[in-house]
């Protein structure tokens, strides 16, 4: 068995996450702008097309089996960015089209938004199942507050350095930037994960060989892999959290700017303050469950984060019906905050569950949970937005309407704590195992 990575070899996956972050979003948000504002197309159109390519990641458990049964994670993560990155050429290309020939354009950014999706579902779930394999549990948790980090910095600096570029807008600059970027992004990885798995076997790993569990045809090990109560309780949880999770983000900005009055400045800021309470979250959590004195555990902070993240969106609530007066700027860190710690503990605890069993069916595990994320993001900004929109025609009140999204996301962070409750961690279920042995 390889051994485990250094603090050197963790920072190098991470910058894989930064890599496929920064590529996304520039599909998913520069060019969403472009569409929007430079070309005046219906916001609806992106917003699909962002759907989409969260839909067709329902496919990441292909993936993840798949690098299960070949033993080696780079060539799927490789792989897959390479993919990512003509893809998103592909996309600036359909945008560019769709103005002159709309149905041409169309056509084509749903085939380029498909294969985003099948790009970053490929890299990504093989990447963590490679970092769950190779990371001792004593710094899963700093590895995945690593990982988030690099991934936020990933956009952070390619959306700053892309606007520098852009500006002027042209057509051709749009392309050559994307494409550069793109290109980066695939250079990043391939020297990151340069080596890093030296010495292990092209023929599947030491325990799969032995259980047979990567071997099986898909079908048959996904339906064994969803029988098994604890993976079955946690594609519960992340589906609901990170549905509760994403529902936010689409209406923030708005909700500040209909019931406090800010300007686009001010709601900017505020999307700002909530990122900054999520790095505090990640790296608190990062600190307090890693080395050998820990503070808490991983599922113990996951389920505080739900709640600290539901009573944030009632205290939301709450500022629906105090108006102006509520002290908004608190609460959007609290929420933040909140989020932070139940993002890194859950991505911690996904590691440690991934290998259950010593069946060789980490990257199927990883890519079962990573297609209940991606099937929750498509769906949240849709479901937030809708019962704004629908609210509103029926009582003419954004306050009611941004007020009744709070609530429901509210209840959605409860029950995913609820499903947090029930999983028990692989060393939770030896000692208690142990322990029933000795009666």
């Amino acid at each position: 068995m390889a051994e485990p990575l250094h603090w050197t070899g963790i920072c190098r996956l991470g910058l894989v996450q930064a890599a496929l972050g920064s590529v996304v979003v520039l599909v998913t948000s520069t060019l969403n702008r472009v569409m929007v504002v430079e070309y005046a197309l219906p916001a609806t159109l992106p917003g699909l097309l962002v759907a989409l390519h969260y839909a067709v990641q329902m496919v990441r458990p292909r993936f993840g089996h798949g690098s299960d049964v070949g033993g080696r994670r780079t060539p799927w993560i490789v792989g897959g960015m390479a993919l990512l990155a003509v893809a998103s050429v592909l996309c600036a290309l359909a945008t560019l089209l769709l103005p002159l020939r709309l149905q041409a354009g169309i056509a084509l950014a749903v085939v380029a938004y498909s294969l985003v999706g099948f790009g970053v579902g490929a890299s990504g779930t093989s990447l963590l199942a490679l970092m769950a394999q190779r990371v001792d549990g004593r710094r899963r948790a700093a590895a995945a507050m690593i990982m988030w980090i690099l991934m936020i910095a990933g956009f952070a600096i390619t959306s700053k350095t892309a606007a520098h570029f852009l500006d002027p807008y042209s057509p051709q600059r749009l392309v050559l930037v994307i494409a550069v970027a793109a290109g980066v992004a695939l250079a990043v990885t391939c020297l990151a994960v340069w080596n890093i798995e030296a010495g292990v076997s092209s023929q599947g790993s030491a325990p799969a060989r032995a259980a047979g569990g990567a071997t099986q045809p898909l079908r048959t090990a996904l339906r064994e892999v969803w029988a098994e109560p604890q993976a079955r309780r946690f594609t519960l949880f992340v589906f609901t959290s990170m549905l509760a999770y994403s529902a936010q983000e689409l209406i923030l900005e708005p909700f500040a700017g209909l019931v406090f009055g800010y300007s686009l400045g001010q709601s900017a800021n505020l999307s700002s303050l909530l990122h900054q309470g999520d790095l505090a979250g990640m790296i608190a959590v990062g600190l307090a469950c890693s080395g050998t004195r820990r503070f808490g555990s991983l599922r113990g902070w996951t389920m505080g984060g739900c709640i600290g993240s539901a009573l944030a969106m009632i205290a939301m609530t709450g500022a629906c019906v105090a108006g102006p007066a509520w002290p908004l700027h608190a609460g959007v860190f609290v929420l933040g905050l909140a989020n932070g710690v139940f993002a890194v503990a859950a991505i911690g605890s996904m590691m440690e569950l991934s290998n259950a069993g010593s069946d060789g069916r980490a990257g199927l595990r990883m890519g079962l949970w990573g297609a209940a994320q991606a099937v929750a993001f498509a769906l949240g900004g849709l479901m937030g937005s809708s019962i704004v929109d629908a609210v509103r025609y029926l009582f003419g009140s954004p306050y009611l309407a941004y007020g009744a999204v709070f609530t429901a996301e509210a209840v959605l962070f409860l029950v995913a704590a609820a499903f947090a409750a029930q999983v028990v961690s692989r060393r939770e279920q030896d000692f208690h195992e142990q322990l029933a042995s000795n009666f």
